[in-house]
């Protein structure tokens, strides 16, 4: 999500997403909560947090873009960091052997990793094989995870739709959804299931001892006693079914897996994916889609379902993760009650993964993907070259060299491939992810989009070119070394954002563990990474990555080229085969069969809309109110001045990182000029000096820094008028190398000169490549912004710099920058004199005290640098969208559907009450009228309360009208909503979960930097918490009342098909503005 469009507290949350099949969605663009984002996914079901430790290390951070953030936007004004309980104490390693034996466990080995500081033992269950990884460390972000290795025969999707159906009730838990009930009352810091290619994870963290516990046994209970296998509704729920409402209307498919998959396969970059890895692997297992394909999905019968849970989900198939500060005897306590109850299987050898033969010759294929109609298709074609490394797994060293060679080819914007392609003009954006070695065989993919049909050969050719100079070449002894800075400073600082660090290397461990590896192996990279850097420095980089690219890709002939055609009638056809099986289904029907299917269609939507009693809600473990604490997590600031400038400081322990943020106002900016703020934050990290070309000035910031980050930061602030907007400089570095980082962001500022027209317009095309796929998969985040735009004027400024008016601006600008570079490159330099200015300037520095006070010379040198003069005055920034609904339509087979207004407009004042509600009705009302029953992939609603905006949001969603009818409902749902106090106390705890969710420092210090900027006290956060925790059920009735303003004057913006558009139009006649872009 560009950071433009940020509303309030933002944190850092890691640079990638599990490219996986997820449980749950980003709950909102707005805030990417604990769930995996499956926006912006090039390749379908793979997990990059599971690539080699270097490249999983590698996408944790950036030189020259900036940090992935996540928002979490309703508890801005609250503390960020979750709730810990005094952990149990370990018992002595010794003695627990003995313990371990009693209880059925074998100790089959027993490192200590000087990486993670950690001791780990690998058992073994005698009694049915399951093996068990206990770390034990002193973080108390504790993990648990349960993996099967899970490889699907074909494309129905079986192992994504069981991975969301086990954790629909169980044995112990008969509840519709204990899953939902954890989301509601836990203080989880995760909570997720994902679906690989070949395996499926259930993995769940918790800094609170009980409640980690009791998280553990609702997942156990869940994997192996699932109510799902007999439960034939929850299969047709969350996998397919025929839905019927009369028999006179036409039979639809529905399901949340189904739908769900529709728009994974409506976007471009995801079909590529696929197609791709089908292609490379036609033999195995990855051949087929484990997601599943909307086309194969509905010929899943529920006896094959069964019968995959029978066969994979079982203890001598799984692989068992602890992570913690807990007593490792506990955990296998908890193990042996369930484990005991099983008998050794043949799983192991039935779900063995056998590996892709390699290719005698290259193959080449061609794919269509669906475009929009009456746009202009010369530039939109699609081009990715991929090849097989190798026909078996391979060793550390090699693997680590190969990550290390990715990096040095693709991991920054200098990088020699990824620059020569971008500058060829050949298209618009990367595409591939590179080295991609999370599956048993590694592949390397790499190539364009936006390129015309007739350049596609000259793409090619350029990459196998390059690859061949570099092999012939060598890479720049700067490159090398920036390069291997980059990646020691991300394995020191292990900042794995919002992400536990426990959960990241349970997945570095399952990479090599499901595959009967050595689990401890891609923990350890500090021999192996120590080796391939005296081979550096002995042998010369040239000896240590020619042989690789050579070997592995230039005389490989296991390469797959795929070519994308763009078809404008591709989405409309797709359509019309899905209606001639379903009218043929129809029409093979009796009216008996059409009327018991429409009783069984009301029979489903009936059970999916009955709560739980509430005693089956009771058996769901839950905390307590005397578990909370009762103040919010102190985060210690200090407010000072040096040098006329506003400095604060928090003292945290940082393992000797220095984390620094310089924030200029933006208020003096001309309003014309905001549309080309991120394209100027893009230039100063992507344009050169007068003595220094970007490349070089790039491999400077990966030599000396842990990288810098530039972005602009909007929000309201109740109660003010006027927003808040800012340029943010974010960086960090060892603190031995603080006077470089200061060094190198006063150079940024003030040296870069914008005079690369070519490179301008390199990123006009990047940044509209982004926009278009953002359209297509995340229309959730570009309905949320363009609403605001209509309701406010920081949710106008973040929409001009974010949304689609910026996608419009950027389709006129690239014309522009012919037409009229001298004045863009004069623009540009006028948004900088009306930025960098010791005026309005502010410092924010993370660190412990002893680094905070050496850092104070090179602050004070830096800010004795910055130009004294004042910026003009305050600009006028008073626009808004017109408040029309709006249906932006798309090439999509799913919609996304939003509906906002202002609650403070209509007297709603601010209580912490707020919180509890909004959450409650996201995970109620919303989770079971929007996804549940009408088979979307998401809904949920989103509380702004720095603007008063309340909205409503779905997320591939197959309905459009009837989605608005659930979101006016609402108001009434809460006023004759019946609550007894078990229920209220979880959703009190649920929320407070959310507002203490777990921080690495940097991300306290940049949460304590925002609330700053936001104006919001120590004491408002303390008088929240205690309006949190004193919530009651006339609450709820009265924030009924406040957003009944959403039904009765809230705007409407829709990004959707043009079939559900045209058929929205049909039944409500000018309801709708309609808006085409794409």
């Amino acid at each position: 999500m560009s950071s433009s469009m940020e509303k309030a507290v933002v944190l850092r949350s890691l640079s990638c997403t599990p490219l996986v099949c997820t449980r749950f969605f980003a709950r909102s663009s707005h805030k990417l909560t604990r769930f995996s984002s499956l926006s912006s996914i090039p390749r379908r079901h793979r997990s990059i947090l599971n690539r080699s430790l270097l490249r999983h290390h590698l996408r944790l951070i950036s030189t020259s873009s900036r940090p992935s953030l996540q928002l979490r936007r309703h508890f801005s004004s609250l503390s960020p960091r979750a709730v810990a309980t005094s952990p149990t104490q370990p018992s002595p390693v010794g003695a627990g052997d003995d313990v371990a034996e009693k209880l059925g466990f074998e100790k089959v080995s027993e490192q200590f990793i000087e990486e993670c500081k950690s001791r780990a033992v690998l058992y073994k269950h005698k009694k049915t094989g399951a093996e068990i990884m206990s770390v034990t460390t002193d973080d108390e972000n504790k993990v648990f995870g349960i993996v099967f290795r899970t490889p699907p025969k074909d494309s129905t999707g079986i192992p994504h739709i069981l991975e969301h159906s086990v954790l629909c009730g169980s044995r112990k838990y008969p509840l519709k959804e204990p899953f939902v009930e954890l989301l509601k009352g836990s203080l989880h810091t995760f909570l997720n299931a994902f679906t690989y290619p070949d395996r499926t994870c259930y993995p769940v963290a918790s800094t609170n001892t009980k409640d980690f516990y009791n998280l553990v046994d609702v997942y156990l209970d869940a994997v192996f006693f699932p109510k799902c296998v007999e439960d034939f509704q929850t299969f047709q729920q969350e996998g397919w079914h025929y839905e019927l409402n009369n028999t006179s209307e036409d039979i639809t498919y529905k399901g949340v897996v189904f739908n769900e998959m529709k728009g994974v396969y409506s976007q471009p970059d995801n079909i590529l994916g696929r197609a791709s890895q089908q292609a490379l692997f036609p033999d195995n297992t990855y051949g087929v889609d484990s997601g599943g394909d909307p086309q194969v999905i509905p010929k899943l019968t529920f006896e094959e379902f069964k019968e995959f849970h029978r066969k994979y989900y079982h203890p001598s198939n799984a692989r068992i993760w602890f992570y913690g500060d807990d007593d490792p005897i506990e955990r296998l306590r908890i193990l042996s009650d369930y484990l005991d109850m099983f008998d050794a299987s043949s799983a192991p050898s039935e779900s063995r993964i056998e590996p892709q033969k390699l290719f005698s010759e290259p193959v080449r294929i061609v794919e269509k993907y669906p475009a929009a109609e009456g746009g202009d298709l010369k530039k939109k074609h699609m081009v990715c070259l991929n090849w097989l490394l190798d026909d078996k797994p391979l060793d550390l060293e090699t693997e680590l060299a190969l990550g290390f060679l990715d990096h040095l080819l693709l991991g920054t914007p200098a990088s020699p491939l990824r620059k020569i392609l971008l500058e060829s003009g050949l298209g618009d954006a990367i595409v591939g992810g590179g080295v991609e070695d999370e599956l048993l065989q590694p592949q390397f993919s790499i190539g364009l989009k936006g390129v015309s049909k007739d350049d596609i050969p000259m793409v090619e050719e350029l990459i196998m070119k390059t690859l061949k100079n570099l092999s012939e070449e060598g890479f720049d002894s700067d490159a090398v070394e920036a390069s291997m800075n980059t990646i020691e400073f991300s394995l020191r600082e292990n900042n794995t954002g919002s992400f536990p660090r426990g959960l990241a290397l349970m997945l570095r461990s399952i990479g090599k563990w499901v595959y009967d590896m050595d689990p401890f192996e891609p923990l350890k990279y500090q021999k192996p990474l120590m080796g391939l850097k005296a081979r550096i420095a002995e042998e010369g980089s040239k000896a240590v990555f020619a042989p690789l690219i050579e070997k592995f890709i230039l005389n490989n002939p296991h390469r797959v080229t795929v070519e994308m055609q763009p078809d404008p009638n591709k989405a409309s056809k797709d359509e019309a085969a899905e209606r001639e099986i379903l009218d043929k289904v129809k029409s093979s029907m009796t009216e008996e069969d059409l009327a018991e299917l429409a009783r069984a269609t009301h029979e489903l939507r009936l059970k999916q809309e009955t709560a739980d009693p509430p005693e089956a809600l009771k058996c769901v473990p839950c905390l307590c109110l005397n578990d909370i604490p009762k103040v919010p997590i102190f985060i210690p600031t200090e407010v000072g001045d040096m040098n006329g400038v506003k400095i604060l400081r928090h003292d945290l322990f940082t393992n000797d990182v220095l984390y620094t943020e310089v924030v200029f106002q933006m208020r003096s900016l001309k309003q014309e000029l905001l549309p080309l703020v991120p394209l100027f934050c893009q230039s100063l990290l992507e344009m050169g000096t007068k003595d220094m070309d970007f490349v070089q000035l790039n491999q400077l910031i990966g030599r000396k820094t842990g990288g810098i980050s530039v972005y602009p930061f909007t929000s309201s602030i109740r109660g003010k008028e006027d927003p808040c907007s800012y340029i943010i400089v974010r960086g960090k570095a060892m603190s031995g190398r603080t006077e470089d980082l200061f060094n190198l962001v006063n150079r940024i500022l003030q040296d870069v000169e914008f005079t690369d027209q070519r490179r301008f317009k390199q990123f006009v095309s990047q940044s509209k490549a982004r926009m278009e796929s953002r359209l297509r998969g995340s229309g959730h985040g570009i309905a949320a912004a363009r609403m605001d735009a209509k309701l406010n004027v920081a949710g106008w400024i973040a929409e001009q710099m974010g949304g689609v008016s910026y996608l419009e601006f950027l389709h006129s600008l690239e014309k522009k920058v012919d037409e009229d570079w001298d004045g863009i490159s004069s623009s540009l330099e006028e948004i900088r004199r009306s930025l960098i200015s010791r005026k309005g300037c502010l410092i924010n520095l993370t660190a412990d005290g002893k680094n905070l006070t050496s850092a104070e010379k090179f602050v004070s040198k830096f800010l004795d640098l910055l130009p004294s003069t004042s910026p003009l005055e305050s600009a006028t920034w008073d626009s808004r969208l017109t408040s029309t609904n709006e249906a932006i339509v798309v090439p999509t087979q799913v919609n996304y559907v939003g509906k906002a207004a202002n609650i403070y407009d209509t007297g709603y004042e601010l209580k912490g009450s707020a919180y509890v509600i909004s959450k409650y009705i996201s995970n109620t009302w919303l989770w079971d009228r929007v996804r549940v029953s009408g088979g979307a992939y998401g809904g949920f609603c989103d509380f702004d309360t720095h603007s008063g905006v309340f909205s409503f949001l779905s997320y591939r969603d197959p309905n459009l009208l009837k989605t608005l009818d659930v979101y006016d409902a609402t108001a009434d749902f809460l006023r004759e909503l019946k609550m007894d106090d078990d229920t209220l106390t979880k959703a009190i705890i649920g929320t407070i979960g959310d507002v203490d969710s777990y921080q690495l420092p940097d991300a306290k210090g940049y949460s304590s930097l925002l609330r700053y900027l936001l104006g919001v006290t120590e004491e408002e956060r303390q008088k929240r918490r205690e309006e949190i925790l004193s919530t009651s059920v006339s609450d709820f009735k009265e924030f009924g009342d406040a957003i009944e303003a959403v039904k009765d004057k809230g705007v409407v913006v829709a990004v959707a098909s043009p079939d559900d558009v045209d058929t929205a139009h049909k039944e409500r006649p000018n309801f709708f503005e309609m808006k085409k872009v794409l």
